[in-house]
């Protein structure tokens, strides 16, 4: 008896170093990936890319009507875009400046002015891009691909669609909307 208890104390003490081992090995091998990474500036552009690509598009006023875009040059960030809304401006720049490894930010995101007539404008483009058929898969995101800024009567669409097709598609649908002064189509084509 007093032997298998001084087995089962010996065992005890073994297994608890394996677990010590095997955590400090889980925690080194956790560590070692994030300080290549910090000694790789190509290697941490593509993280600060990745997480704020990710922040911006989870903001929960984004939508449809703004465009959002931005440039990562070492630990500095400048945002770009239109947002028909003032708080998505200030917004995206508080949730970038959050991001670990970010030391500045500079926020050039045009806020557009307020139109009766452009909100108008906003709504009757994307009825006519998102109700045709060849469209309506865009508009199934949380955020459709298709962006509709409009200016002062002005349309530019922003994003990406899958073909050409697609992309003269939507430029057609957005000049036939009644009002529309200039369409410029800036959809980008998936390769």
């Amino acid at each position: 008896m007093k032997k298998n208890v001084k087995n089962l104390g010996l065992l005890s003490v073994l297994f608890s170093g394996l677990l010590l081992n095997l955590t400090i090995f889980a925690k080194d091998s956790k560590q070692e990936p994030k300080l290549k990474a910090e000694r790789d500036p190509a290697q941490m552009q593509r993280r600060l890319e990745k997480e704020v690509r990710h922040e911006l598009v989870m903001l929960p006023y984004y939508d449809v009507f703004d465009n959002l875009a931005f440039k990562v040059e070492g630990n500095q960030v400048t945002l770009l875009g239109q947002v028909s809304r003032p708080t998505l401006k200030s917004d995206a720049e508080n949730v970038v400046k959050r991001i670990e490894g970010v030391e500045k930010v500079s926020n050039e995101i045009e806020v557009l002015p307020l139109s009766s007539n452009d909100g108008r404008i906003r709504l009757a483009v994307y009825r006519a891009i998102y109700s045709q058929s060849a469209l309506q898969r865009y508009g199934l995101r949380a955020v459709p691909t298709i962006h509709i800024i409009v200016k002062n009567g002005n349309v530019t669409l922003e994003g990406a669609v899958a073909n050409e097709a697609d992309k003269n598609i939507a430029g057609i649908q957005a000049n036939g909307v009644s009002g529309v002064f200039s369409v410029t189509n800036h959809l980008q084509v998936d390769k």
